[in-house]
């Protein structure tokens, strides 16, 4: 049997409220580098179901490490955007044995933004939207000042998913997820990240050392990864494909 059907999987968690799909070029390289990816839809989202009501991020958690365990596919290491990265790291601490690594795009959870994000979001009267509009119509401060729109176009998103999401990691412990148990940390951030300032990313270096690999990422903000999609690729793909895992 051919050798890199034994590599571990690479599982894909998108931002709050948003689907998979933007991970299309991310998942492509890395597949042809050899390694199965695998996007999960957190609830809510495309064909994924179930209830939301009464949730925390751990039961989030917990339906990704139920995916790991029907395909039989685990440890793996997982590549989580803005709330996708909180659900990456709470199952790292939860069930550690199913996570050889984090990725952590646009680490959020310590420092808050300067000022409130805004209400567009709870006022938003389309049940689906794409991730330009959510900028241009409803105020997301999620990308650089130097960065198009546009470039959000192929993002799905569900405003009041997305409310849903971010109000499963309220009233739990930063301490149950922040710190991603104890499983090595690729933290990408960008630098004008205005929702996910950097600084937490820098926090989360200071408290570890060694454990963490940080990269700042200039003209670039919550969407990194589409910001800047050949620096966080070659970044992901080297973290999780080049021996860069500590063993």
């Amino acid at each position: 049997m051919h050798p890199l059907r034994f590599r571990p999987p690479v599982v894909l968690l998108a931002n709050a409220g948003c689907s998979s799909g933007y991970f299309e070029d991310l998942a492509r390289v890395l597949a042809a580098g050899g390694l199965q990816t695998i996007s999960v839809n957190t609830r809510g989202m495309g064909e994924s179901r179930g209830s939301l009501d009464g949730i925390t991020v751990h039961d989030l958690a917990a339906d990704v490490a139920g995916v790991l365990e029907a395909m039989g596919c685990g440890p793996a290491h997982l590549v989580g955007h803005p709330f996708g990265n909180r659900v990456a790291r709470c199952l790292a601490a939860d069930r550690p044995s199913l996570v050889r690594s984090v990725t952590v795009l646009a680490a959020g959870g310590l420092i808050g933004p300067a000022t409130p994000l805004g209400s567009g979001f709870r006022n938003a009267t389309e049940v689906k939207m794409n991730g330009s509009d959510c900028v241009t119509v409803l105020g997301a401060r999620w990308l650089s000042p130097a960065s198009d729109p546009k470039i959000l176009a192929p993002v799905e998103c569900w405003p009041a998913v997305h409310l849903a999401h971010l109000a499963t990691s309220r009233g739990v412990a930063l301490e149950d997820w922040w710190d991603a148990g104890t499983a090595p940390l690729l933290v990408i951030q960008g630098l004008d990240d205005e929702a996910a300032p950097p600084g937490n990313g820098h926090a989360l270096r200071e408290q570890h050392g060694d454990r963490v690999r940080l990269i700042d990422l200039p003209r670039a903000g919550h969407f990194l990864a589409l910001e800047q999609p050949e620096a966080v690729t070659r970044a992901v793909a080297e973290f999780v494909g080049a021996g860069a895992i500590p063993r």
